[in-house]
Protein backbone atom coordinates (compact mmCIF):
# COMPACT_ATOMS: atom_id res chain seq x y z
CA UNK A 1 0.00 0.00 0.00
CA UNK A 2 1.20 3.52 -0.82
CA UNK A 3 0.81 6.01 2.07
CA UNK A 4 -0.04 9.70 1.13
CA UNK A 5 2.03 12.56 2.22
CA UNK A 6 1.87 12.82 5.64
CA UNK A 7 1.53 16.71 5.37
CA UNK A 8 -1.65 16.66 3.12
CA UNK A 9 -3.38 13.59 4.94
CA UNK A 10 -3.86 14.88 8.74
CA UNK A 11 -2.98 18.14 10.41
CA UNK A 12 -2.35 17.86 14.30
CA UNK A 13 -1.96 20.57 16.60
CA UNK A 14 -2.05 20.03 20.55
CA UNK A 15 -1.40 21.74 23.74
CA UNK A 16 -1.01 20.72 27.14
CA UNK A 17 -3.17 20.70 30.44
CA UNK A 18 -2.86 22.03 33.79
CA UNK A 19 -5.52 20.18 34.88
CA UNK A 20 -4.81 17.05 37.17
CA UNK A 21 -7.63 14.74 34.71
CA UNK A 22 -5.78 15.93 31.50
CA UNK A 23 -2.67 15.31 30.20
CA UNK A 24 -3.42 17.26 26.94
CA UNK A 25 -5.71 18.47 24.28
CA UNK A 26 -5.11 18.07 20.43
CA UNK A 27 -7.15 18.58 17.68
CA UNK A 28 -6.63 17.59 13.95
CA UNK A 29 -8.21 18.21 10.50
CA UNK A 30 -8.29 16.38 7.25
CA UNK A 31 -7.56 17.31 3.97
CA UNK A 32 -7.89 14.39 2.23
CA UNK A 33 -8.77 10.61 2.67
CA UNK A 34 -6.49 8.05 3.01
CA UNK A 35 -4.55 5.07 5.40
CA UNK A 36 -2.69 6.37 8.84
CA UNK A 37 -1.03 3.85 11.07
CA UNK A 38 -3.04 4.17 14.65
CA UNK A 39 -0.61 3.13 16.97
CA UNK A 40 -0.88 0.99 20.67
CA UNK A 41 -1.97 3.89 22.87
CA UNK A 42 -2.16 3.49 27.13
CA UNK A 43 -4.66 6.47 27.93
CA UNK A 44 -8.63 7.15 27.55
CA UNK A 45 -9.49 9.54 25.26
CA UNK A 46 -12.84 11.78 24.87
CA UNK A 47 -13.24 12.26 20.85
CA UNK A 48 -15.15 14.50 19.31
CA UNK A 49 -15.57 13.92 15.12
CA UNK A 50 -17.06 16.56 12.42
CA UNK A 51 -17.79 14.98 9.55
CA UNK A 52 -20.22 16.46 6.62
CA UNK A 53 -23.39 15.69 7.78
CA UNK A 54 -22.31 13.76 10.73
CA UNK A 55 -21.39 14.31 14.54
CA UNK A 56 -19.96 12.29 17.19
CA UNK A 57 -18.53 12.14 20.64
CA UNK A 58 -16.88 8.65 21.49
CA UNK A 59 -15.11 7.45 24.88
CA UNK A 60 -12.05 5.49 23.43
CA UNK A 61 -10.08 3.07 25.40
CA UNK A 62 -6.36 1.54 25.37
CA UNK A 63 -5.63 0.07 22.51
CA UNK A 64 -2.69 -2.81 22.47
CA UNK A 65 -1.45 -3.25 18.72
CA UNK A 66 -1.38 -0.69 16.23
CA UNK A 67 -3.85 -1.31 13.19
CA UNK A 68 -4.20 0.57 9.51
CA UNK A 69 -7.34 3.04 9.62
CA UNK A 70 -9.03 4.86 6.64
CA UNK A 71 -8.83 8.75 7.30
CA UNK A 72 -11.97 9.81 5.67
CA UNK A 73 -11.52 13.63 4.06
CA UNK A 74 -12.81 16.77 5.08
CA UNK A 75 -13.09 15.70 9.00
CA UNK A 76 -12.04 17.69 11.67
CA UNK A 77 -11.57 16.10 15.34
CA UNK A 78 -11.48 17.40 18.90
CA UNK A 79 -9.53 15.23 21.82
CA UNK A 80 -9.95 15.19 25.89
CA UNK A 81 -6.29 12.95 26.19
CA UNK A 82 -7.36 11.81 29.93
CA UNK A 83 -3.90 11.18 32.35
CA UNK A 84 -2.86 8.54 33.03
CA UNK A 85 -4.73 7.25 36.52
CA UNK A 86 -7.89 9.18 35.29
CA UNK A 87 -10.86 6.78 35.17
CA UNK A 88 -14.59 6.25 34.86
CA UNK A 89 -15.59 5.05 38.20
CA UNK A 90 -19.11 3.44 36.14
CA UNK A 91 -17.33 2.19 33.55
CA UNK A 92 -13.93 -0.26 33.69
CA UNK A 93 -11.17 1.04 31.81
CA UNK A 94 -10.79 -2.73 30.65
CA UNK A 95 -14.51 -2.71 29.16
CA UNK A 96 -13.09 0.37 26.34
CA UNK A 97 -9.60 -1.83 25.43
CA UNK A 98 -9.34 -2.72 21.78
CA UNK A 99 -11.33 -0.74 20.30
CA UNK A 100 -14.83 -1.43 22.40
CA UNK A 101 -15.73 2.22 21.30
CA UNK A 102 -18.61 3.86 23.92
CA UNK A 103 -20.44 6.18 21.48
CA UNK A 104 -22.56 8.96 23.30
CA UNK A 105 -25.43 9.83 22.20
CA UNK A 106 -25.42 13.21 20.45
CA UNK A 107 -28.53 15.58 21.54
CA UNK A 108 -30.85 17.65 19.24
CA UNK A 109 -29.50 20.31 21.07
CA UNK A 110 -25.93 19.69 20.07
CA UNK A 111 -25.28 18.46 23.41
CA UNK A 112 -24.15 14.62 24.28
CA UNK A 113 -25.57 12.50 26.83
CA UNK A 114 -22.96 10.74 29.20
CA UNK A 115 -23.70 9.20 32.73
CA UNK A 116 -27.97 10.18 32.43
CA UNK A 117 -27.00 13.85 32.41
CA UNK A 118 -26.32 16.08 29.04
CA UNK A 119 -23.20 17.87 28.22
CA UNK A 120 -21.80 21.22 26.10
CA UNK A 121 -19.84 19.38 23.29
CA UNK A 122 -16.34 20.63 24.47
CA UNK A 123 -13.80 23.07 22.22
CA UNK A 124 -10.62 22.92 21.78
CA UNK A 125 -9.73 26.07 23.96
CA UNK A 126 -12.70 25.33 26.87
CA UNK A 127 -12.27 21.17 27.20
CA UNK A 128 -10.83 21.82 31.00
CA UNK A 129 -14.20 22.95 31.90
CA UNK A 130 -15.98 20.16 30.77
CA UNK A 131 -13.94 17.61 32.70
CA UNK A 132 -14.39 20.18 35.43
CA UNK A 133 -17.87 19.49 35.34
CA UNK A 134 -16.93 15.90 34.97
CA UNK A 135 -14.97 15.41 38.13
CA UNK A 136 -17.46 17.68 40.09
CA UNK A 137 -20.44 15.37 39.40
CA UNK A 138 -17.98 11.98 39.83
CA UNK A 139 -18.21 11.25 35.86
CA UNK A 140 -14.51 11.15 36.29
CA UNK A 141 -11.50 10.31 38.80
CA UNK A 142 -7.99 9.83 39.80
CA UNK A 143 -6.50 7.08 41.47
CA UNK A 144 -2.54 7.99 42.13
CA UNK A 145 -1.38 4.58 42.07
CA UNK A 146 -0.81 4.91 38.79
CA UNK A 147 1.52 7.94 39.48
CA UNK A 148 3.41 5.81 42.18
CA UNK A 149 3.94 3.30 39.76
CA UNK A 150 5.43 5.34 37.14
CA UNK A 151 7.60 7.13 39.39
CA UNK A 152 9.12 3.95 41.12
CA UNK A 153 7.67 5.90 44.25
CA UNK A 154 6.25 2.18 45.80
CA UNK A 155 7.16 2.49 49.47
CA UNK A 156 3.64 3.48 50.69
CA UNK A 157 2.09 0.20 49.19
CA UNK A 158 3.57 -3.01 48.21
CA UNK A 159 4.89 -3.36 44.40
CA UNK A 160 2.12 -5.94 44.43
CA UNK A 161 -0.51 -3.64 45.48
CA UNK A 162 0.37 -0.96 43.18
CA UNK A 163 0.27 -3.68 40.13
CA UNK A 164 -3.35 -4.55 40.85
CA UNK A 165 -4.37 -0.66 41.20
CA UNK A 166 -2.52 -0.37 38.00
CA UNK A 167 -4.14 -2.96 36.16
CA UNK A 168 -7.85 -1.76 37.74
CA UNK A 169 -7.49 1.95 36.39
CA UNK A 170 -5.81 1.28 33.36
CA UNK A 171 -6.88 -2.42 31.89
CA UNK A 172 -3.24 -2.99 31.48
CA UNK A 173 -0.26 -3.95 33.62
CA UNK A 174 2.61 -1.44 34.06
CA UNK A 175 4.84 -3.10 31.80
CA UNK A 176 2.26 -3.22 28.81
CA UNK A 177 1.95 0.42 29.30
CA UNK A 178 6.14 1.17 29.48
CA UNK A 179 6.20 -1.43 26.06
CA UNK A 180 3.42 0.96 24.53
CA UNK A 181 5.22 4.41 25.30
CA UNK A 182 8.58 2.58 24.11
CA UNK A 183 7.30 1.81 20.96
CA UNK A 184 5.52 4.76 20.40
CA UNK A 185 8.81 6.68 20.86
CA UNK A 186 10.66 4.75 18.63
CA UNK A 187 8.12 4.92 16.08
CA UNK A 188 7.90 8.86 16.37
CA UNK A 189 11.93 9.06 15.87
CA UNK A 190 12.11 6.66 13.12
CA UNK A 191 9.15 8.86 10.73
CA UNK A 192 11.51 11.54 11.82
CA UNK A 193 14.25 10.59 10.32
CA UNK A 194 16.31 8.95 12.74
CA UNK A 195 17.88 5.27 11.61
CA UNK A 196 16.94 1.82 13.15
CA UNK A 197 19.84 1.83 15.28
CA UNK A 198 19.47 5.40 16.58
CA UNK A 199 15.74 4.52 17.39
CA UNK A 200 16.91 1.12 19.38
CA UNK A 201 19.20 3.40 21.22
CA UNK A 202 17.03 6.35 22.31
CA UNK A 203 14.57 4.51 22.76
CA UNK A 204 16.22 2.10 25.02
CA UNK A 205 15.48 -1.79 23.17
CA UNK A 206 18.17 -4.15 24.46
CA UNK A 207 18.63 -4.68 20.63
CA UNK A 208 17.02 -3.99 16.88
CA UNK A 209 15.74 -7.28 17.18
CA UNK A 210 13.69 -6.26 20.68
CA UNK A 211 12.93 -3.06 18.59
CA UNK A 212 11.55 -4.96 15.20
CA UNK A 213 9.08 -7.17 17.45
CA UNK A 214 8.00 -4.66 19.49
CA UNK A 215 7.56 -1.84 16.92
CA UNK A 216 5.72 -4.14 14.32
CA UNK A 217 3.19 -5.46 16.67
CA UNK A 218 2.48 -2.28 18.72
CA UNK A 219 2.75 0.10 15.83
CA UNK A 220 1.60 -2.09 12.78
CA UNK A 221 4.45 -2.09 10.83
CA UNK A 222 8.32 -2.86 10.77
CA UNK A 223 10.73 -0.13 12.33
CA UNK A 224 12.52 -0.47 8.46
CA UNK A 225 9.64 0.04 6.59
CA UNK A 226 8.23 3.33 9.12
CA UNK A 227 11.92 5.21 8.28
CA UNK A 228 11.56 3.96 4.72
CA UNK A 229 7.86 5.03 4.15
CA UNK A 230 7.56 7.31 6.72
CA UNK A 231 3.73 7.43 6.63
CA UNK A 232 1.36 9.09 8.83
CA UNK A 233 0.69 7.92 12.46
CA UNK A 234 -1.80 8.57 14.97
CA UNK A 235 -1.67 11.66 17.49
CA UNK A 236 1.98 11.61 18.87
CA UNK A 237 4.64 13.79 20.63
CA UNK A 238 7.79 13.54 22.01
CA UNK A 239 7.76 11.32 24.95
CA UNK A 240 10.09 9.72 27.38
CA UNK A 241 10.88 6.32 28.53
CA UNK A 242 10.48 4.63 31.84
Amino acid sequence: MRFPDPSVLIKFEDRESDSPYVERVWRSRSRSGGFFLSMAEGNIELVVTRLPGFLAVTLRGPVTKGTLVECPPNGEWVAIRFRLGTYLPQVPTAALIDHQNIQLPVLPDGRFLFSDSSWEIPSYDNAESLVARLARAGVIARSHATDAAVEGDVDWMSQRSTQRHFRRVTGMTFSSYQQIQRARRAATLLVSGSSVLDATLAACYFDQAHLTRSVKQLIGMTPARLARERPQLSFSYKTTVS
